[in-house]
């Protein structure tokens, strides 16, 4: 008896293998799409730029003494997907077992101009991916 139930929860336990989640796409917060969403040339502020996107790699000053800071993020996305089909070795003997493997890269460049008033002047970004 003790034996028959050991299998039945070995077989209930050996189909309920499921393929792994994905990768989450997103990186941070430093994407095109929340540039564009974050960013208002004449409205955003230093300290908003501070909360929503970090501490800027590069901050220099340009001819008219306005501060530039640049962000630049290089992301790998590795991403493995598999599918298994398992029996209990003692019931059937056999099995399935199949494996993926996605890896890219993804880069995005942020430039952005402050006014006097540490303003949003003006911003560039530019993303890659491959």
């Amino acid at each position: 008896m003790k034996l028959q139930a050991v299998l039945v929860v070995l077989v209930a336990l050996s189909g309920c293998a499921s393929a792994p989640n994905p990768v989450d796409q997103r990186n941070s917060a430093l994407t095109h799409g929340n540039v564009q969403l974050n960013l208002s040339v004449g409205k955003t502020t230093q300290a908003e730029v501070l909360e929503k996107f970090g501490s800027p790699n590069i901050t220099t000053m340009d001819g008219d003494r306005n501060e530039i800071w640049s962000y630049q993020r290089h992301a790998t996305v590795s991403q493995s997907s598999g599918s298994a089909s398992a029996w209990s070795i003692v019931l059937f003997g056999g099995g399935q077992y199949a494996e993926g493997f996605q890896q890219s890269q993804r880069t995005i460049t942020l430039i952005i101009k402050f006014d006097a008033n540490h303003v949003v002047s003006d911003f560039r970004s530019r993303s890659s991916d491959f």
